[in-house]
């Protein structure tokens, strides 16, 4: 099975995790059933851009990013050339180093 490392975030996953994870499971998936609890205001229907994550290694080997996610993508604070929506970016057999982003876009919890 592969390996998702979790770097440190101050409130979510305060020393960074490791977690063995099934292929084809989605990273948000992966992080909420292990009690991280990432934001994913949409549900995980690609509609929003709470679950962004920066991956740092195994960025080729996650699933193909598609028109709609690389469209929400360019909203997302804090936005790098390996960014994902962890509810989009499906796990192979290779392992994954990722980052949560200290920030989220949240229009509906910001009362905007």
């Amino acid at each position: 099975m592969p390996i998702i490392r979790i770097l440190p975030h101050a409130e979510l996953c305060p020393q960074g995790d490791t977690l063995d994870v099934p292929s084809g499971t989605s990273l948000c998936e992966a992080l909420l059933e292990n009690g991280i609890a990432i934001e994913h205001a949409c549900e995980m229907s690609c509609a929003c851009t709470t679950c962004h994550v920066v991956v740092k290694q195994g960025f080729a080997s996650l699933g193909e990013m598609d028109e709609s996610e690389e469209d929400l993508l360019d909203r997302a604070w804090g936005l790098t050339p390996t960014s994902r929506l962890s509810c989009q970016a499906i796990v192979s057999n290779e392992d994954v180093t990722i980052e949560i982003p200290k920030y989220t876009i949240n229009h509906a919890r910001e009362n905007h």
